[in-house]
């Protein structure tokens, strides 16, 4: 399999972020929305099912301004569409090697590096 690169949506940082306190009927759907958003975005950019056991999954958040993250609450916050990716892939995620940093350049978008 050669590597495959995705840009998918920025989280909706609030509602998916690990220390909000909001409803849980607010995290539930906005976790829903970026499972289908995530999972569209794969499917747009030529992701199909992988026949492969494992993967490599290299995460850089490119976020969009300029204040500061936690490398921790940003990986929690794509929990929702990471386990879209591993519906289009094929692959479950527990079999997911996950490296992330975040970039100095601003975009408001997360690449997705996949390979074996």
């Amino acid at each position: 399999m050669k590597p495959l690169t995705l840009t998918m949506p920025w989280p909706a940082m609030r509602e998916l972020s690990p220390n909000w306190r909001g409803h849980w009927s607010g995290k539930a759907k906005a976790k829903k929305r970026l499972r289908a958003a995530w999972a569209g975005a794969a499917l747009e950019q030529g992701a199909r099912r992988l026949a492969v056991s494992a993967l490599t999954i290299r995460l850089v958040f490119v976020p969009p301004d300029k204040r500061s993250r936690d490398l921790d609450n940003l990986l929690a916050s794509v929990k929702a569409g990471l386990d879209g990716l591993a519906d289009v892939l094929g692959v479950d995620d527990s079999k997911w090697s996950i490296a992330i940093s975040k970039a100095e350049e601003q975009g408001g978008f997360v690449r997705v590096e996949v390979s074996c």
